[in-house]
């Protein structure tokens, strides 16, 4: 089992950044990824960013590149989000995940452990 604890959000001005940390505990896999997904209210959770924790090779959604910029600390076995650009579409609850997978997938439903969620609230 591997657990996620995600920490950082909180409400920030359009123009603005935010950090967001996730901390992976537990059992992980030999060969796993992490990413970032959002959900906004009454919208379908959405990918962000993901690593192949083996390789660090990322995958960015294309309404992130070049504002948000996903990191590792292997040490700590926690990732980062940095947020720079915030725009008021950026609102959403964040999650951390993490699979069971030699490559990224975009798909939420094929990430096995989530984190709690921290909200992000950017206004306009």
């Amino acid at each position: 089992q591997v657990q996620l604890v995600e920490s950082g959000g909180g409400l920030v001005q359009a123009g603005g950044s935010l950090r967001l940390s996730c901390a992976a505990s537990g059992r992980t896999p030999t060969r796993y990824v992490m990413g970032w997904f959002r959900q906004a209210p009454g919208k379908e959770r959405e990918f962000v960013v993901g690593i192949d924790w083996s390789s660090g090779s990322t995958r960015y959604a294309d309404s992130v590149i070049d504002r948000f910029t996903f990191s590792r600390d292997n040490a700590k076995n926690t990732v980062y989000l940095q947020m720079n650009s915030l725009k008021p579409e950026d609102t959403a609850v964040y999650y951390c995940a993490a699979a069971n997978l030699a490559f990224i997938v975009t798909s939420p439903g094929q990430y096995e452990y989530w984190g709690q969620g921290t909200q992000v609230t950017v206004s306009s």
